[in-house]
């Protein structure tokens, strides 16, 4: 393995708890809310962040130099994520684990 620093430690960590938020908020919240929180932009919003934060994980695991630019798209997309989730409001956990994540993926570029 290669060296993974501790502060990349945690960002796989923030990564993955907030690719678990948006998805299962999208899914079990969000779908049968209805009205606002299944709106094309912001569902595809929460989708496009739960994935972008799996795939950073991904790419800090494997050691790549490329995390960087997956990690600075994923800082973008979470910092739009929370601020629909906060917009729509009831996605208060979703919100703060994606402005988590900005910060954590922000401190990997």
């Amino acid at each position: 393995m290669h060296n993974m620093t501790s502060e990349m430690k945690a960002c796989i960590d923030e990564c993955l708890g907030c690719y678990q938020s948006c998805i299962t908020t999208a899914l079990q919240h969000c779908l049968i809310a209805g009205g606002k929180h299944v709106e094309p932009m912001h569902f595809r919003l929460m989708l496009a962040c739960s994935e972008i934060c799996r795939t950073s994980a991904h790419f800090i695991l494997l050691g790549s130099e490329h995390h960087k630019h997956v990690c600075k798209e994923c800082a973008e997309l979470c910092e739009e994520c929370a601020n629909s989730c906060d917009e729509i409001g009831g996605m208060d956990d979703c919100a703060n684990k994606c402005r988590e994540c900005a910060a954590s993926c922000r401190s990997m570029i």
